[in-house]
């Protein structure tokens, strides 16, 4: 892998996986981190090492000549100007989900980003997990027959303190919505993956848990598939203690369920080999990292992987595995959720438009 000098953009928590991530990639170095908080700078730096310099003006972070990824680790809505601001001066791009929290701010990245030529990635790590690779192999495979039904159960838990912890939490402004957009994406973008594209979705939104929030912390939606499947969407913060995430996939020759990032359920009609191993690892496994009450109970070696594809991508002129249209359809599937659960009826995608949430 040619050598790859990478700039982190906001430094709160989820910087600190992308900082340990690029610290196990050969090849990779954090040679800058940018914010307006110079203690949060000087704390991912610190994590980096390598002579990581720190920076409260972004424009002279970009400058320099030795860093060509940038990884924009802002509050969701502080995504598109950074990212558009990195494109323009050359630099691939790494987006921590969701890319936007609304349509037009997504294509402003991915019209910035075609324009200056440069590659762009949304973090989804989910995808990089074994067993839900195995999954997607699966299906590709036929072994599940005719798809027939999708689900997946993102029942979380979070604390008062948790939204009141930081400014931007809670509001449509920077978070861009609730359950659905900040902690179930990654399962909505592994459902729609998994399954192929949604036709139509039809929901419910609900605050039951929390005060001074104006986003959703319980939501429900029914799911259809442009294949015919049908499926759905449970996302909530407000399910004490919180539950391991869960997507199950089911088809006229097979089920299978991978709960947090472990297989619990794998069945089909037809046996091979390989289900064996499995079976074996089913019966033997453990919980598994979970950030079902703890935001910081996650591993970051998702990032790793996903972070690792995207600069290979750079090395071989190829689009990354999770590229900026792909982190695009998961905004549009939940911006459906949430105008569906607004106008009280079903919602048919593509989004024809998909103005601000007030």
């Amino acid at each position: 892998m040619a050598e790859h000098g990478i700039g982190i953009v906001g430094c709160g928590m989820i910087a600190e996986y992308h900082a340990r991530a690029v610290n196990e990639i050969d090849g990779a170095r954090v040679v800058g981190a940018y914010s307006r908080t110079r203690a949060n700078a000087e704390k991912i730096a610190g994590i980096a090492g390598h002579d990581c310099q720190t920076y409260d003006d972004l424009g002279a972070m970009l400058r320099r000549p030795d860093l060509d990824v940038v990884c924009i680790c802002t509050p969701s809505g502080a995504h598109m100007e950074p990212a558009v601001q990195a494109a323009r001066a050359g630099k691939h791009v790494v987006v921590e989900k969701p890319l936007e929290i609304d349509l037009p701010r997504c294509d402003a990245i991915l019209n910035a980003c075609d324009e200056a030529g440069v590659r762009l990635c949304a973090i989804f790590p989910s995808r990089f997990s074994p067993a839900n690779v195995r999954l997607k192999e699966a299906i590709e495979a036929g072994r599940f027959g005719r798809l027939t039904l999708g689900d997946t159960h993102v029942k979380w838990w979070r604390t008062q303190e948790y939204y009141d912890s930081g400014g931007w939490r809670g509001t449509w402004r920077l978070d861009g919505g609730g359950a659905l957009m900040n902690q179930a994406i990654h399962n909505v973008d592994l459902l729609y993956w998994l399954m192929g594209d949604v036709e139509s979705v039809t929901a419910h939104t609900a605050t039951l848990a929390h005060a001074r929030i104006e986003v959703e912390d319980t939501a429900v939606a029914s799911v259809r598939f442009k294949n015919g499947a049908l499926g759905t969407i449970q996302a909530a913060t407000s399910a004490y203690p919180g539950l391991s995430k869960r997507i199950e996939i089911h088809g006229d020759r097979g089920s299978a369920r991978v709960e947090q990032d472990d297989v619990t359920l794998w069945d089909f009609q037809e046996k091979i080999p390989s289900d064996n191993i499995i079976l074996a690892a089913i019966a033997g496994r453990s919980a598994g990292n979970s950030g079902a009450s703890d935001p910081r109970g996650i591993s970051h070696l998702g990032h790793r992987e996903q972070i690792a594809d995207f600069l290979r991508a750079i090395d071989e002129g190829r689009e990354p595995i999770v590229d900026g249209r792909e982190g695009r359809k998961s905004v549009e599937i939940i911006r459906a959720i949430y105008r569906s659960a607004r106008e009280g009826k079903a919602v048919t995608l593509p989004l024809a438009d998909d103005p601000p949430s007030a």
